[in-house]
């Protein structure tokens, strides 16, 4: 589709010099042997943006023939989860019985609610020959009324998701909705994610239906008042300006995200997040009681040889 709404001109850009900035968060880099993670959230500065409690940017990575990502099955409740490639792919398998592999500019959204389990790799055909792998990975707290869902998967294909395109900028609406678009995958909030690639100079409006509203560079870099940001910054935004990201001179690929601000705080424990601590405890009790048969949580058919313990805590 086009792009819609044409770039206001009356929206502040680089050209104005605003504080239009709340905050700057610079991701956290972690090598996790040859392979690079960039976490954003959650930080000692912001726990959450919208529902987004946890950001994180994987690779750009090069794995030789035989090498690959080993994601043994492990536990989540209370999120929702989305894998978001730029190159690469990835195989996904949870206990529902899905089955499938995450492809670049498609969504594989697994809803957690009351518990799920799920693994992902590079295995099979995909170390039959080198591989790229570039994407980032986040979850979303569920609203206190959807924690206890049950678990739910849903699959978009690249093809499905509304592509905005025009004035220099390409623009992929992952999840939720923005610029007069929605992505097709249902999710229990108000949100939006985007994957926008603006060529050099290019200027890019922010939705301003929505509250909270973030901005995470991938490559390239964009310009706010008199400042430039370039990879690995998450920058947040004031609620209620209207504003626009300008592209640097050699353009930019920038993930867009943000939503209502959540219905009260929440709290994290290696792959959980919760209300209460004690909504917290019951699945760490319920994951190491390891009762894959008529316990709260199953393995995924097919990948249920191995598991990653909880840690201690």
């Amino acid at each position: 589709m086009s792009w819609n709404p044409a770039l206001d001109p009356a929206i502040p850009t680089a050209d104005a010099d605003i504080d239009a900035i709340e905050t700057v968060i610079v991701a956290r880099a972690r090598d996790l042997g040859g392979f690079e993670v960039r976490r954003a959230l959650p930080s000692a500065r912001r726990q959450m943006v919208g529902p987004f409690i946890f950001f994180d940017q994987m690779g750009p990575a090069e794995f030789l023939t035989g090498e690959g990502i080993d994601v043994r099955p492990h536990p989540h409740v209370g999120l929702g989860t989305v894998t978001y490639l730029l190159s690469g792919r990835l195989h996904h398998r949870d206990s529902l019985g899905t089955d499938r592999w995450i492809t670049p500019g498609a969504v594989n959204w697994m809803m957690a609610g009351q518990g799920i389990t799920h693994s992902e790799r590079t295995d099979g055909p995909a170390r039959q020959a080198p591989l790229s792998l570039f994407g980032v990975q986040s979850w979303l707290a569920l609203p206190l009324a959807h924690e206890d869902d049950p678990a739910a998967f849903a699959h978009a294909a690249a093809a499905d998701l509304p592509l905005l395109e025009g004035e220099g900028k390409e623009v992929r609406l992952i999840l939720g909705h923005g610029w007069g678009a929605r992505a097709p995958v249902p999710i229990p909030t108000e949100m939006f994610y985007a994957d926008a690639i603006l060529a050099p100079g290019a200027s890019i409006p922010l939705p301003d239906e929505h509250e909270d509203r973030g901005a995470h560079v991938l490559s390239g870099s964009v310009r706010v008042g008199s400042e430039d940001y370039g990879p690995g910054a998450m920058l947040l935004f004031r609620p209620g300006d209207r504003m626009a990201l300008r592209a640097g001179d050699a353009g930019a690929r920038v993930m867009l995200l943000g939503g209502a601000t959540m219905d009260g705080p929440r709290h994290i424990w290696w792959n959980f997040v919760a209300s209460s601590r004690e909504r917290i405890e019951a699945a760490k009790e319920a994951w190491r009681r390891g009762d894959w048969q008529d316990g709260r949580f199953r393995l995924p058919p097919g990948d249920d040889q191995e598991w990653i313990p909880a840690p201690p805590g």
